[in-house]
């Protein structure tokens, strides 16, 4: 119960910063829909989308990698400083090597997707270059189990996007790079707000996992500390998290590149993906708390504990994941032509199938850092390749590019579902099978 206790408040602030970060990416969407023309509305809501591809994609990777270090290495009472230098150093490494990059495909990126506004190019860059601080600074919170100071990056950067956009939409203006440039700035306060955390030499929210004597050697789980070491592991985890926001996103940048003879329905389309996928976004920050967990678990030889606690989340996925599928099916199409000022009514179908993706790949947010944590980093990169090349290949199909995009997200999240699934369930197996009997124990 005492456990229990310490665990409500910060899950309680992690859903309150969630919810902000929420409401700030449907007020931005939402307002810029009502402000900006219909060109431009369908041209700032991909780059909301690639925004939400090209950063977290990166970085979240870097956030995972270094909570699994932090964590793991706290719970065997090492030395912090190696692992934060060496994040620092990869962050650093990954926004050189991502902002050159851009600017390779520069041309083509603002042509077809942006609209050729090079104004929303810069703000895609600056968002980048925010990304990377944010998710360095959680990174660390999170394997330290400050999750009150994680929660405050969330509401800091939600506020910091929303309040802009609500400013900018009162005083009339029609200027979408101007929006587009205080949304991306806002991770970049949701990082300063995470540090008085990191200062603070407050205990870790949580102890470390209790030693399992018929486990197999904590050795299995050890992190590795070296730069290279931690940059191989990266390596991996960078190209499977940077895949997962393609196929999570990918959809509706695709459709308004195919229909440049239909924008509104285009527009209508990018607005309904981003409406389904809202309890994608707000779920994703769960990995910050259950990564930590698991990996103190998993370097104990604890499988009764890693499975009990990625059944619990998968349950609560279930429990919200059904119903929003459910609205998406009934309510979709009225809260795009409402909220999002949609001149086009889709059909109620094509937003509830969205909506079943969406479940799919919430669980694949729950396995993922189940695979991490026991250092199954190849399955996570094979489950997103595996998901990416079926979803390109799908998305083009000829005919209906609205019919084409709902059958690329249905498959290419199933795929990863059983691509991860399996890999779980040949570590989870082969650990108990390899743990050691005691002696006089029942065969």
């Amino acid at each position: 119960m005492a456990g229990t206790r310490k665990l409500v408040g910060p899950a309680v602030l992690m859903a309150g910063g969630l919810g902000i970060v929420g409401v700030a990416g449907y007020g931005f969407l939402g307002l810029t829909g009502h402000a900006l023309p219909v060109a431009d509305t369908a041209a700032v809501a991909s780059l909301y989308l690639l925004v939400n591809i090209i950063g977290p994609g990166l970085f979240v990777a870097l956030e995972q990698e270094t909570s699994r270090a932090t964590s793991a290495t706290t719970a065997r009472g090492g030395e912090l400083r190696p692992i934060v230098r060496n994040a620092v150093l990869h962050a650093l490494l990954m926004l050189a090597l991502v902002l050159v990059v851009l600017l390779a495909i520069s041309p083509v990126l603002t042509a077809k997707a942006l609209s050729g506004q090079w104004g929303l190019f810069a703000a895609v860059v600056l968002s980048v270059v925010t990304s990377a601080a944010v998710y360095l600074v959680r990174g660390l919170l999170g394997g330290r189990q400050r999750f009150t100071g994680y929660a405050a990056t969330l509401g800091v950067e939600g506020l910091a996007r929303l309040l802009p956009s609500v400013a900018l939409a009162l005083s009339g203006s029609a200027n979408g790079v101007l929006y587009a440039l205080f949304f991306a700035a806002g991770s970049a306060f949701g990082a300063l707000a995470g540090l008085p955390a990191l200062r603070s030499s407050a205990a870790p929210a949580a102890p470390a996992a209790p030693v399992d004597p018929l486990a197999p050697a904590a050795h299995e789980a050890e992190v590795p500390t070296t730069f290279a070491a931690m940059g191989r592991a990266l390596v991996l985890l960078v190209l499977g998290t940077l895949l997962m926001q393609l196929v999570a996103n990918l959809a509706p940048i695709v459709v308004t590149s195919r229909m440049t003879w239909d924008k509104a329905t285009a527009a209508a389309f990018a607005a309904a993906f981003v409406l389904v996928r809202v309890p994608l976004f707000l779920f994703a920050p769960v990995q910050a708390m259950l990564l930590p967990s698991i990996t103190r678990a998993a370097a104990a030889g604890d499988t009764a504990t890693v499975w009990r606690r990625l059944r619990v989340v998968l349950l609560a996925v279930a429990a919200i994941g059904v119903p929003g599928a459910l609205l998406s099916l009934l309510l979709g199409p009225w809260v795009v032509r409402v909220f999002f000022d949609a001149e086009v009514d889709l059909p109620g179908l094509v937003v509830g199938l969205l909506g079943v993706s969406t479940i799919a790949l919430m669980v694949a947010q729950v396995l993922q850092p189940g695979l991490v944590a026991l250092d199954q980093h190849r399955f996570v990169t094979a489950a997103w390749v595996l998901g990416s090349v079926v979803l390109v290949g799908l998305l083009f199909l000829p005919g209906d590019p609205l019919r084409a995009a709902v059958l690329a997200q249905l498959v290419a999240s199933a795929v990863v579902v059983a691509t991860m699934s399996v890999g779980l369930l040949r570590r989870l197996r082969g650990r108990v099978a390899s743990a050691p009997v005691p002696a006089g124990a029942p065969g």
